[in-house]
């Protein structure tokens, strides 16, 4: 039987076992709660400040297929794995050096995010209750968010199922409100009243603003008990999250004739709206802070060759970042937090070709999984792989034509699936896998390959 503290630590560095594994309703909730956010709000009111209805209903539509295919093909992957996205790396194209890197850059990533959001929220605090400076409020916003996710899942869970329905009624309210002062036949209709954005471009913002959720999907959908779990939750949350709040942004930007989301909140809610929408943030920042801390643990075992627990690694990464964002600090980082998101779509792209299509440690894989167990050992570096991740991101940052995010993917996927079938894909050096400490602290099996 798992004590507490392994049920908080969510099997951070070992498969999920099936008796951890969750309905997929749950973690379609979770999905959904990402996307049910300030953030979906503000690419809907982007679309319909630039576009008219139909066009943002189509570029919806492909941002939205874009994403599900994705997160459906990565979500699978760490489905039948049970893994996180870092530690599933180890072999899925990347070695167990890739993977530490890939999990520092998932960390420096989503702490960016979580300090970045924990500020915002903080400003929203400010004005609707006052008595604390922003930075006291970003201190306890922020250790609000942690103590949730150092509760593991199921605590997320739970928050998902508040914040998700009171943010839905506030949708709900908005629009009912507003179009009751407008037809909704005019507004179909209605030009855009800012520049205007090429099918193309709302496209981009779409697929773009989730990207790198897709990426990590693994985190998520190692808690699914099915493939077709990870289908449904996809589907299911990315559809509602994508269609419902954004197009209720389109409309109540092209009603209002703004896309500043808080003068929308604020004209058509006023304080209670506000309220809802940073509750509503909660949700997706307490998924910042879970990728941050589980990229964290992979990275330190990896590199360090210490075990961590993820609780631990919570509360510290959760402290730090809340007290970067209440001083403002991570204001500054902004354009690199944005760089890391033009670097993290290859990943998808490698880790599904690898899994899928060239299935290079794939026996490995499987044979561990019928174990219960990780495979012995991990390629320590896979060059062809960082060589391809680097064409890739420079392929989607500075190519211009389609969409940025979709091209890094499908070229990360072309060059692995060619260098594979030349022979390329192999790895440098061979690492054991450390055994996870037994319950009296010692590993239950020292006799490993050692690491050359």
């Amino acid at each position: 039987m798992e004590t507490t503290a392994e049920q908080h630590d969510d099997h951070a560095l070992s498969r999920m076992p099936a008796h951890r594994r969750h309905h997929w309703f749950s973690l379609a909730v979770q999905r959904f709660g990402m996307l049910s956010s300030l953030a979906s709000f503000l690419i809907g009111a982007t679309l319909g400040f630039g576009m008219n209805f139909w066009d943002a209903v189509l570029a919806i539509t492909f941002g939205a297929v874009v994403l599900e295919i994705v997160t459906v093909f990565t979500g699978i992957a760490g489905q039948r794995e049970g893994l996180s996205t870092s530690v599933l790396a180890r072999w899925t194209g990347f070695g167990r050096a890739g993977s530490s890197l890939i999990g520092l850059a998932i960390s420096i990533s989503a702490l960016g995010w979580f300090g970045i959001q924990n500020a915002v929220s903080a400003q929203g605090l400010v004005s609707l209750v006052g008595v604390l400076p922003m930075w006291a409020w970003a201190l306890v916003f922020g250790l609000a968010v942690t103590a949730i996710v150092m509760l593991g899942i199921g605590s997320m869970a739970w928050t998902a199922y508040l914040t998700v329905p009171a943010f839905l009624a506030l949708a709900g309210w908005s629009i009912v409100s507003e179009l009751s002062r407008h037809s909704l036949g005019d507004l179909i209709h209605a030009a855009p009243a800012g520049p205007q954005l090429s099918l193309l471009q709302g496209t981009s913002i779409v697929a773009g603003g989730f990207i790198v959720g897709a990426v990590i999907t693994p985190d998520m959908s190692r808690f699914n008990r099915t493939p077709g779990d990870v289908v449904r939750q996809t589907v299911i949350g990315i559809s509602l999250g994508e269609y419902v709040i954004g197009l209720i942004g389109v409309l109540l930007a092209l009603a209002l004739r703004t896309n500043d989301v808080v003068a929308i909140v604020t004209s058509t809610s006023g304080f209670l709206g506000t309220l809802v929408i940073i509750a509503a943030t909660l949700k997706i920042n307490d998924w910042n802070l879970y990728a941050a801390s589980l990229g964290i643990v992979n990275f330190v075992d990896q590199a360090f060759g210490r075990r961590v627990h993820r609780t631990a690694v919570t509360l510290a990464a959760g402290v730090l970042g809340s007290v970067l964002g209440a001083a403002g600090i991570l204001d500054r980082f902004t354009d690199f937090l944005v760089l890391l998101g033009v670097i993290f779509p290859p990943i998808a792209g490698i880790m599904v070709a690898e899994y899928f299509i060239a299935r290079t440690w794939r026996p490995e894989l499987d044979a561990s999984r019928e174990r219960g167990t990780l495979p012995d050992t991990a390629p320590t570096w896979v060059p062809a792989a960082l060589a391809v991740w680097a064409c890739a991101s420079l392929f989607g940052h500075f190519v211009d034509w389609g969409l940025p995010s979709v091209n890094s993917v499908a070229v990360a996927m072309l060059l692995y699936t060619a260098a594979a079938r030349l022979g390329l894909v192999r790895g440098a050096g061979r690492s054991a896998t450390p055994l996870p400490p037994t319950t009296t602290g010692t590993t239950a099996n020292p006799d490993r390959p050692a690491a050359r």
